[in-house]
């Protein structure tokens, strides 16, 4: 039963993916456009075990294909694919990386690429920053770091926007973590207040989405 619930999860996730085809994508496009911005989108862990649109007990219903449009919705080209469970977190880091990189063989300039993460997905984005190192490639961490606390293996790179939520008990400021990056190119924080703990990333709120997409599309604050 398990198997045809996940089955039925990535064909609706592959439908939604095809009607949105000029705007989301599972792959890195073979002819990118130089001009477009490039927008990654790891999501948490649950998509990993329970398919786009699962819910969580205490956080509410995980919104994904609802987040991947709303992120297209400025005109940034997204690039997002659910990862099968138990996802090694350095080995899927090591993958996006190879994408940011055809990207840029392809012409698109590394200020054009932007990698957003939230929680599992912010944690392989701090690798992604980590193993990258292209300082003009740009990061967005979504509660995408554990208790506030710094990772000694993780040294950021590029430029970074850490969001985090003030009654979320299972991640919290990433300021540890940028203030031992000696490469960091230039880091912002925003601190937001919804007292949906975790979940306030589950949907495409806009006390967190248009600040990111005002960063991303260089909007001035």
């Amino acid at each position: 039963m398990g198997k045809y619930v996940r089955y039925i999860c990535a064909l609706l996730l592959t439908v939604f993916m095809t009607a949105h085809a000029d705007t989301i994508y599972t792959e890195v496009p073979d002819t990118p456009e130089p001009t477009k911005i490039y927008l990654f989108y790891l999501h948490g862990r649950i998509i990993e075990n329970s398919g786009p649109r699962p819910t969580d007990p205490r956080f509410g219903l995980y919104d994904y294909p609802a987040i991947l449009e709303t992120l297209s919705s400025r005109g940034a080209l997204v690039i997002s694919a659910q990862r099968p469970a138990k996802t090694d977190i350095n080995a899927y880091a090591g993958i996006v990386v190879s994408q940011v990189e055809k990207l840029i063989e392809r012409g698109v300039s590394p200020g054009n690429i932007v990698v957003v993460g939230f929680s599992k997905g912010g944690a392989i984005a701090t690798r992604v920053s980590s193993f990258l190192r292209r300082p003009h490639v740009r990061f967005v961490l979504l509660a995408a770091c554990p208790g506030g606390s710094a990772a000694p293996q993780i040294s950021l790179t590029g430029q970074v926007l850490s969001v985090y939520e003030e009654s979320d008990t299972l991640a919290g400021s990433c300021k540890p973590l940028a203030d031992q990056s000696e490469q960091l190119r230039s880091f912002k924080e925003l601190k937001i207040s919804t007292g949906k703990l975790h979940g306030a990333f589950y949907m495409p709120h806009p006390v967190w989405v248009e600040p990111l997409l005002d960063w991303v599309h260089g909007v001035a604050n």
